[in-house]
């Protein structure tokens, strides 16, 4: 007698790659290995203007922020983002400077954040000077625009930020001291700090 074989599992046939497939698949690698080999590292001065490109950015966040904000003239180039900065930080020193020469009462601070905002001329003199959210900080107001008109002139603008803007105006946030904590002085605030 012969008894039929039992059925086992069926195999599945495997798809094979023709040759042109392979070939294609090698050609397309080789391709790959090619370009990563081609692509030099960047040099010093691609590297210099990355960051350059970074510190405008940086800067654009700033004036949108409002605490430094450039007038620019019509169909001039941006400022150089390290020109603005040395500028606001020689700006920062007169001022801080010059409020060692102000009275000031610290006990008159009050408990809610204020801003106020001047803008300069190109020359150094004093545009405008005004209160943007006066809170209950009335005394430190009087006391920062005191300090503002005893610095007056700042310097001149450097030749590129004189080329590029009108007027230069910044933002000066009062921040109430928590339970005497609070410092003294003029600073730049961070990133994602506004008033």
């Amino acid at each position: 007698m012969t008894v039929p074989k039992p059925a086992g599992p069926a195999v599945a046939d495997t798809p094979r790659e023709s040759l042109a497939e392979k070939e294609g698949m090698k050609r397309f690698l080789d391709e790959l290995a090619a370009e990563a080999k081609a692509a030099p590292k960047p040099s010093l001065a691609q590297r210099s203007l990355a960051m350059a490109r970074d510190m405008s950015r940086q800067q654009a966040r700033v004036d949108a922020e409002g605490s430094a904000m450039l007038e620019r003239r019509p169909n001039t180039p941006p400022p150089e983002p390290f020109s603005l900065d040395l500028y606001l930080d020689g700006l920062l020193k007169r001022l801080n400077r010059s409020a060692a020469f102000v009275r000031n009462d610290p006990r008159s601070t009050g408990l809610r954040t204020a801003s106020v905002q001047f803008r300069i001329n190109p020359d150094g003199s004093l545009k405008s000077f005004t209160v943007r959210n006066a809170g209950d900080q009335q005394e430190e107001i009087a006391f920062i625009k005191s300090v503002v008109e005893r610095a007056v002139p700042f310097a001149a603008f450097p030749p590129d930020l004189y080329q590029a803007a009108r007027s230069l105006g910044v933002t000066i946030c009062i921040h109430p001291g928590l339970g005497g904590s609070g410092g003294f002085g003029f600073t730049r605030t961070g990133e994602g700090h506004a008033c």
